[in-house]
C-alpha cells in the first residue's frame, strides 16, 4: 500500500482511551498523534498529559507526542520530557485555530512570525537530538503566511510538515484551500502530509487524485464522526460492515465506562459524551433527533435510556 493514514489530534477527544478503543475495534490508522502538551510558562507537565503518552497506555499503537509553544526553552523541556518515555519524535503544533491559543501567539497564530519560528527551531536542533515534525495551517489571516515561513522551515531537517488546508481564522468553517496546499508542495523541499475534510472514501480518493505526490493523509474530525472510515479507505469499500451497530455500540460502551471512571461526577461525564455525540450522531438515521435525545438527558439513567433508544430505533 503506497499511502499511510494518520490520526490528527483533537484536544479533548483523541486521548489514549479513545485511541485504544478505536484501534481495537476499527483499525486503519497507521500513526496517532497525541493532543498537545502545553506548559503555560511552567516547567511541569500536567498529570493528564503524562497519562496520555505513557507507553503502558499506548500499547500496540504508534503514537507521536505533540507540543504547543512559542518558547524554545519550553520546547526543549518537553522534548527531554518525552524522550524519557522512549519517544524519538516531537510534533510542533502550529495549527491550532482557537482564539484562546492564537491570541497568545501559539498554534496558527505563530505562522506569521517566521523569525520566531527560526529562533525556536535553531535552538532545538542545536540542543536536542529529537526528531521534529510540524502540524500547521496555511496561516492565520491568509494563506500567504505559510509561503513566507516555508523557506525558514527548509533550513531544518524536519521529518515532515502536515498541513491542514485552511487558515486559522476559518476555524473549521468553509472549504479547504486545495490551491493553497498545492502552492506549499511547489515551495518546499520537505515531505508534506495532507489534512482537511477527509470525511468519506470518495473524498479521500479525490485528494489522492488531486495530490498524487502525497503519500500521507491525516484524518481529524472525520475519524471521530465516522470511526469506520479509515478501515473502509484501506479496504477500498463504500460499504459498512454488517455488524456496524454492534461494533459501534461496543465502542460507545468502552468510552462511556472509561470516562465514567476517570471523570469527576455525572455532569462532566454527560458533557463529555454529549460532545462525542455531536460527532457520532450523523451515523444514525434519526439525526438530529438522536443528538436532541442525548442533550435532554440530565442524569446518568436518562442518558443510558436515550442511548438504548437510539440503538433500538436503528434496529440493534
Amino acid at each position: 500500500m503506497s499511502y499511510k493514514l494518520l490520526s490528527s489530534p483533537l484536544q479533548g477527544f483523541t486521548d489514549y482511551r479513545f485511541r485504544n478503543a478505536f484501534n481495537h475495534l476499527f483499525g486503519g490508522i497507521d500513526t496517532f498523534y497525541s493532543p498537545y502538551i502545553r506548559l503555560n510558562g511552567k516547567r511541569t507537565v500536567k498529570a493528564a498529559y503524562e497519562r496520555d503518552i505513557l507507553p503502558d497506555n499506548n500499547k500496540n499503537i504508534e503514537v507521536i507526542p505533540q507540543v504547543i509553544t512559542n518558547n524554545a526553552e519550553e520546547f526543549l523541556f518537553v522534548a527531554n520530557y518525552v524522550q524519557q518515555f522512549g519517544y524519538k519524535e516531537l510534533n510542533w503544533n502550529l495549527g491550532c485555530p482557537y482564539p484562546m491559543v492564537t491570541k497568545c501567539g501559539m498554534g496558527s497564530g505563530l505562522i506569521n512570525s517566521p523569525e520566531k519560528i527560526d529562533e525556536i527551531l535553531n535552538k532545538v536542533h542545536n540542543e536536542s537530538d529529537i526528531t521534529v515534525s510540524i502540524k500547521m495551517r496555511l496561516g492565520y489571516e491568509n494563506s500567504e503566511e505559510i509561503l513566507n515561513t516555508l523557506p525558514i522551515l527548509d533550513k531544518y531537517p524536519l521529518k515532515n510538515i502536515a498541513i491542514h488546508a485552511r487558515i486559522g481564522k476559518q476555524l473549521y468553517k468553509g472549504g479547504v484551500n486545495l490551491d493553497g496546499f498545492q502552492s506549499c508542495i511547489d515551495n518546499t523541499k520537505h515531505t508534506l502530509y495532507y489534512n482537511g475534510d477527509i470525511t468519506s472514501v470518495t473524498k479521500f480518493k479525490e485528494m489522492q487524485e488531486r495530490f498524487p505526490s502525497i503519500n500521507n493523509f491525516m484524518i481529524g474530525r472525520g475519524l471521530i464522526a465516522d470511526p469506520f472510515l479509515p478501515s473502509m479507505i484501506k479496504n477500498n469499500t463504500l460499504d459498512y460492515p454488517d455488524n456496524k451497530l454492534e461494533v459501534f455500540n461496543n465502542f460507545h460502551n468502552i468510552l462511556y465506562e472509561q470516562y465514567g471512571e476517570s471523570l469527576s461526577g455525572a455532569t462532566h461525564l454527560l458533557l463529555k459524551m454529549y460532545h462525542l455525540w455531536e460527532y457520532f450522531s450523523p451515523l444514525f438515521t434519526q439525526t438530529p433527533k438522536a443528538l436532541k435525545m442525548i442533550k435532554k438527558a440530565k442524569n446518568i439513567k436518562k442518558y443510558e435510556l436515550a442511548v438504548e433508544e437510539i440503538f433500538k430505533k436503528e434496529g440493534f
